[in-house]
């Protein structure tokens, strides 16, 4: 798996946390609609928004192994060991538009 094609775990839970954040707020109004009580509608959201950041990083964890459905680059099999410098990467373009994979 490249850096490409995946998500690191810090994004994943950064990601995790502003969408529940939304959520947290339509949940907090969708809540009190229903009951009408400040206190009744903090405890179904503060307990139902933590466990959905918990399953939902879980969620995210779990897709990145699974292989069905994504492009991966031609390339990406390499055995890159480290990143390259600035000039290899120039070097490497410029061979591939020599060889006529990229313009």
């Amino acid at each position: 798996m490249t850096t490409a094609e995946s998500d690191s775990k810090p994004r994943s839970l950064v990601k995790a946390f502003t969408w529940r954040a939304f959520a947290f707020v339509l949940l907090g109004l969708v809540s009190y609609a229903i009951t009408g009580s400040l206190k009744e509608m903090t405890i179904i959201t503060v307990v139902y928004s933590v466990l959905q950041v918990f399953f939902y990083y879980l969620h995210e964890r779990f897709w990145l192994h699974v292989r069905w459905g994504r492009k991966e680059h031609p390339l990406a099999e390499l055995p890159v060991v480290k990143p390259l410098a600035a000039e290899d990467m120039e070097a490497v373009k410029e061979h591939l538009r020599q060889m006529g994979y990229i313009e």
